[in-house]
């Protein structure tokens, strides 16, 4: 599993990319897998200001659907339209093209609040080793 350095983490597996004046979310490597097959992902929050740790959209697998968490508060201003008609990129390149949301954060503070890539490994069960 690929977990980049430079990106932060949340307990809910969503993980953020700071560019610019915007951050980036999406979900985790461990977090597609997990799902199995994504076949939809759903965000209808585009424009709106949102609280961390409220759901911003919905993310379905064959099996399951899960909701997809602020990882800081902000407001969402783009959401990546390539996933109506190929979610399987989320399960394909979950850092590039599988983004889900571009957010302006309304206090860039909270990124401090987030795990960098080894704590999230522990959190998930996976030894620095492996």
């Amino acid at each position: 599993m690929n977990f980049p350095d430079n990106l932060k983490y949340t307990q809910e597996h969503e993980w953020v990319r700071v560019e610019e004046d915007l951050l980036i979310v999406g979900i985790t490597d461990h977090a597609q897998r997990e799902l199995g097959d994504i076949v939809f992902v759903e965000v209808e929050t585009e424009g709106d200001e949102i609280e961390k740790d409220e759901v911003f959209g919905t993310i379905e697998a064959v099996k399951t659907v899960s909701d997809l968490f602020m990882p800081v508060s902000g407001t969402v201003v783009e959401v990546n339209e390539a996933l109506a008609d190929a979610p399987e990129k989320v399960n394909e390149d979950p850092y590039e093209e599988g983004w889900i949301i571009k957010l302006k954060p309304n206090n860039i503070d909270e990124l401090e609040e987030l795990l960098d890539a080894a704590s999230y490994k522990k959190e998930i069960g996976i030894d620095e080793e492996e």
